[in-house]
């Protein structure tokens, strides 16, 4: 019996595959099984999540789905950087392309940052990237986000404008609502490197150090961005701050902006 022969016709039913990973990924399949693993910041009005490993169906989806489910509670505009991830399958694409989609409607959107060349390569064959909008480098990204027009504020002008650097959502959201409430603009960063990016694009003239900034000595912040933004006035929170109660920190808070002012 002679051994079967593949006919032209199958030939031709054997369609290219999409690279949804980077070539070679089989030959180190435990690493391309790494899980999902997100770090999260934030600067300004933009909010970064930071991905390492996949973004497939399964656990690691879901932990990415979660992550966006708590960012746009507060943001609007999320950058994706894609730096580390190492496989993406359609599941996760669309995951990508329904959230940006949906923040779209509310002036916001998600972007990808620092793409290795396989997503790069996906969202061309698949034409996706006119539909999700990519960038070199997380940097390019976040400018992106912080040099578009949004909706304009009504404490946004000269003397009210207010940079708070904390890796504490929680402490930068009490000072935008205590602030907030007396006519100051605050928006927050996590980093130092993120504070003097936003320093560099939007103007502002007070820098708020928190206690929970862990990269550098505070002294040594508040230099590190007066260096960027000599104008300003810098301030800066005793780790004593965190513990008060919420009244006491109010007061002490508003305080402080009031002597601020009258030395600035």
């Amino acid at each position: 019996m002679r051994p079967a022969q593949t006919s032209a016709s199958h030939r031709l039913l054997q369609l290219p595959v999409i690279p949804w990973e980077p070539s070679g990924a089989h030959a180190t399949a435990s690493k391309d099984r790494m899980p999902l693993q997100i770090e999260e910041r934030f600067c300004g009005n933009v909010f970064i999540l930071q991905c390492t490993g996949r973004i497939v169906l399964g656990d690691e989806l879901n932990a990415l789905e979660s992550a966006l489910n708590n960012v746009i509670r507060e943001f609007q505009r999320i950058v994706l950087n894609v730096a580390g991830v190492t496989r993406v399958d359609s599941s996760g694409v669309g995951l990508v392309v329904r959230y940006a989609a949906n923040l779209r409607k509310r002036a916001g959107d998600v972007r990808i940052a620092a793409p290795p060349h396989f997503i790069t390569e996906l969202l061309e064959i698949t034409m996706l990237n006119s539909v999700i909008d990519s960038y070199a480098t997380e940097q390019e990204a976040v400018v992106s986000f912080l040099t578009s027009p949004s909706a304009p504020s009504v404490a946004d002008q000269p003397g009210h404008r207010v940079l708070v650097v904390d890796r504490s959502a929680d402490l930068g959201a009490f000072v935008r609502a205590v602030l907030g409430r007396h006519g100051y603009d605050v928006k927050s960063a996590s980093l130092v490197s993120d504070a003097k990016l936003l320093l560099q694009v939007q103007p502002v003239d007070f820098i708020l150090v928190g206690p929970g900034t862990p990269q550098m000595p505070s002294a040594n912040i508040l230099v590190a961005l007066k260096n960027v933004a000599p104008k300003t006035t810098a301030l800066q929170l005793t780790p004593e701050f965190r513990t008060l109660d919420a009244h006491q920190a109010a007061e002490l808070l508003l305080e402080m902006f009031q002597e601020g002012s009258a030395s600035a």
